[in-house]
């Protein structure tokens, strides 16, 4: 590609998704959707002036690492402490329980691949905390006990998600699976998500120094950006995925992390306040490009429509989505109302769930035809539960005092 036709479809890529998500949020939908849609209307699906291709890919990745970085960024460990065994009961049940059906269907009901299998079940396993947050805080309910719960338990979805995403990654990249390399991922994994936070921790006070003594602009998204990089290189070295660096230089960074064990370095809340402000813009410019990729990466004209595996596909794993998740509130002691909420709240797949679907396609493991329909499910999943949530909290508003 030459370099002005390049420059001429970032251009078209960047304006395009975000008309299309200022479109979406003006409907009150999530912003990912529209950005997803972008990709499909400009990519191979309808108009195909944009093919994907390997400078786009790699702003995509940087994109992707940005956004895991901001997941961590958001990322209040405290919550758990705050919400107790209820949310750790939400997080590993619907974890658990989408994996297994998810996975169960696909290997027994539709006789896929082991490999393909679980990354079906992984897909189903995600929850989109950014979303999650966004309609608690439309509905101003964030505060509430609900809310708290949701919120701590969306923190361990986090973490055992993109724990299982490594795993996912070892599993495709090393050509099927197999326990010794299951277990160094684990214990890699472990030893960077407790060391990786507490270097950063350090490099920040450092970063926070020269900021102050600096007189020339942008030091701190200059080191923040070439941390978060750093980190993701590391992630890969030690057999993790890259974007696993950035999830843990943001959940160090943010101002709401705590470190275990006592031990204690001085935070600054103003300072990684600064950092959230200056480091948004970057990451609101890449982020967009992962999902349009995502849509170009999509040729729905490919897809036999009329075939009624990928309706009954389609339809069978958004149950199992829905299913799973309200498997989860279902087992906590509060009124009935609170936990259909809470459930709901945990729905939502979002960004989180393209990354795994992603990975799968990147990686030649999931097909086209699945691949779309799961898209499908994770747009579903995306973009009912809001609607309902507020639909919920407005008929039975006398239970929400």
């Amino acid at each position: 590609m030459e370099t002005h036709t390049f420059f001429l479809y970032l251009l078209i890529i960047l304006l395009t998704a975000r008309l299309f998500g200022e479109v979406a949020a003006r409907l009150q939908i999530p912003s990912v959707i529209g950005e997803l849609t972008a990709g499909i209307v400009l990519g191979p699906s309808l108009l195909g002036w944009i093919e994907p291709n390997q400078v786009l890919r790699l702003l995509a990745e940087i994109g992707i690492i940005l956004l895991l970085f901001e997941v961590g960024l958001e990322t209040d460990i405290r919550k758990l402490i705050y919400t107790g065994n209820k949310s750790v009961r939400v997080a590993i049940a619907g974890f658990v329980f989408p994996f297994v059906l998810g996975f169960s269907l696909a290997w027994w009901g539709f006789d896929l691949t082991l490999l393909v299998s679980l990354f079906i079940g992984g897909t189903l396993t995600a929850t989109s905390i950014g979303i999650t947050i966004r309609v608690l805080n439309d509905l101003k309910r964030q505060q509430h006990k609900e809310g708290q719960i949701v919120l701590g338990a969306a923190v361990l979805d986090d973490v055992l998600g993109v724990v299982l995403l490594a795993l996912l990654y070892e599993f495709s990249i090393g050509g099927g699976i197999n326990l010794v390399n299951t277990s160094k991922v684990l214990l890699f994994v472990s030893i960077f998500f407790v060391l990786a936070p507490l270097a950063a921790k350090l490099i920040s006070v450092l970063i926070h120094r020269f900021d102050s003594a600096s007189d020339i602009p942008g030091l701190i998204p200059t080191c923040i950006v070439s941390l978060v990089l750093f980190f993701a290189w590391l992630a890969h070295a030690v057999g993790a995925p890259e974007l696993l660096g950035g999830f843990a230089a943001g959940l160090a960074l943010s101002r709401r992390f705590f470190l275990p064990f006592g031990m204690a370095i001085n935070t600054n809340p103003e300072f990684s306040r600064k950092i959230e402000n200056q480091m948004r813009p970057i990451i609101h410019l890449f982020t967009p490009i992962f999902f349009v990729m995502v849509g170009l990466s999509l040729n729905l004209q490919a897809i036999d429509w009329s075939s009624t595996f990928i309706w009954v596909f389609s339809l069978l794993f958004l149950l199992v989505a829905f299913i799973g998740k309200f498997t989860g509130a279902l087992l906590i002691n509060e009124p009935w109302h609170m936990r259909i909420v809470i459930a709901l709240a945990m729905v939502p797949r979002g960004e989180v769930g393209l990354i795994f679907a992603e990975l799968g396609r990147t990686a030649g493991i999931l097909n086209n035809e699945i691949y779309a329909a799961l898209v499908i499910v994770i747009a579903l999943t995306t973009l009912l539960p809001p609607f309902a949530m507020k639909w919920f909290y407005h008929r039975y508003k006398e239970k929400f005092v």
